[in-house]
């Protein structure tokens, strides 16, 4: 998940707005990257650890509750960081957070302690919350306010195509034979045999979490050692500021973020649990999460085209919401290859939503606009709880009956959103 949280205006750079050249604008697309990498591997890895630790499904799918909690809970305290360290000392210790807490991850893997890799997975959702805190703003001031979007649209575009890239390195070099491992573990003869097939299979990702945590740290001193521009953070973060209300665009704004996060995450995550809700082996379903993500990547990508010049922002969020009651409804009416097809085309109708949603909520924060960014990105918490309410649902009701009624749900209350706040009438009395 990426926050597009432009917040320009209440931060002053060092220098001239437009002086730096395409250097930084690299670097931080290369971060906006590692943020889509690092975010969308949670899909594959709720089928991993499903297995690794013969997991239930409510069990499993304490791997995006424990990541995306670390929003809510973090968000406010990072902002505080980046007000005191700067935004590029920023952006290296939220690098060396994560490097740690891949480490931990690993480690604790390979040693079978399941709450020691939900705490690692915690500690990368934490270095995460303080790497959107502080790189968004920093793309909002390389260079001129009017070319703001364009810098933007590239930072999704990175993050989208890491998004696909994650869970298929993961699959090929981690889980390329989790079916038989599923297998073999559940027709061990005596649990030392099961025991010693499921350590094997462990042991496959210690390496790779250890590479992504070398990496990472190498990444945090490249970053911290460069001559990239050294930019004023925003003002330090309370919400007890001066001046500062929540606004019903805003408070509802956060509700709506809650919700669609929350979908978005679903679509992405559980897609590979919904697949095998029809019987569809694990070889194949570990790479379902790709499938909505370059659904997502295309549907931004067109976004890019059409807005402003066809559509509106507001229009777009609208018109996105319809199209993503549209794949839920198709997805509960079909079966098969076919459904789990709906469910991924939700990354389409999905990839436009923020980048409208964003803007609208923080229309009328003024000066303020730093801490209603914070709070918005605290609602990224949303990814933690709708897969949860998922997991215990489609036991009683059924896998597809319970996406559906949390889609419809998420996307009415968006939709209602876009309506409301995006009428003259709003407009005029939240000006």
């Amino acid at each position: 998940m990426s926050s597009l949280t432009a917040s320009p205006e209440t931060s002053l750079s060092r220098c001239p707005a437009g002086s730096f050249g395409w250097t930084p604008l690299i670097s931080t697309a290369g971060l906006f990257f590692l943020i889509g990498f690092v975010t969308w591997l949670n899909g594959p890895l709720i089928s991993f650890v499903r297995v690794a630790f013969s997991l239930s499904d409510i069990g499993a799918f304490l791997v995006p509750l424990a990541f995306y909690i670390a929003y809510l809970l973090f968000a406010l305290p990072a902002a505080r960081i980046v007000s005191r360290t700067g935004l590029k000392s920023g952006l290296a210790l939220a690098l060396a957070i994560m490097g740690a807490g891949s480490a931990l991850f690993g480690q604790c893997v390979v040693l079978r302690s399941y709450p020691g890799a939900l705490g690692g997975l915690m500690i990368i959702g934490a270095g995460l919350t303080l790497l959107q805190v502080t790189v968004n703003p920093y793309v909002s001031l390389l260079g001129p306010h009017d070319r703001a979007a364009q810098r933007i649209a590239i930072m999704g575009l990175c993050n989208k195509f890491a998004g696909i890239l994650a869970p298929i390195v993961l699959a090929a070099m981690v889980m390329h034979n989790i079916s038989g491992v599923a297998e073999q573990a559940q027709h061990a003869a005596s649990s030392a045999e099961r025991e010693a097939i499921l350590s094997s299979f462990t042991n496959a990702i210690y390496w790779p979490y250890l590479g992504m945590a070398a990496l990472l740290g190498v990444a945090a001193c490249a970053v911290f050692l460069s001559n990239l521009p050294d930019l004023d953070p925003p003002e330090a973060l309370a919400l007890s500021a001066p001046g500062f209300h929540i606004t019903p665009r805003l408070g509802f704004g956060m509700v709506a973020t809650f919700l669609y996060v929350g979908i978005e995450v679903l679509a992405g995550d559980a897609i590979g649990t919904y697949g095998q809700a029809f019987g569809m082996p694990l070889d194949q379903t570990r790479f379902f999460t790709a499938f909505t993500l370059f659904a997502m990547m295309t549907g931004y990508a067109a976004g890019l085209c059409l807005v402003p010049r066809v559509l509106s922002q507001e229009r777009c969020l609208v018109l996105s919401c319809v199209g993503g009651m549209f794949f839920a409804i198709a997805a509960y009416l079909t079966t098969g290859y076919l459904s789990v097809l709906c469910v991924a085309l939700l990354g389409l109708a999905n990839a436009m939503i923020m980048p409208a949603l964003f803007p609208m909520a923080i229309r009328d924060a003024g000066r303020h606009v730093p801490l209603a960014s914070a709070l918005l990105v605290m609602m990224f918490s949303g990814g933690a709880c709708t897969p949860q309410m998922f997991v215990l649902l489609k036991p009683y009701i059924g896998v597809q009956t319970a996406f559906l009624i949390l889609a419809i749900s998420a996307y009415l209350v968006l939709l209602g959103y876009g309506m409301w706040f995006s009428s003259p009438s709003e407009t005029r009395k939240s000006a």
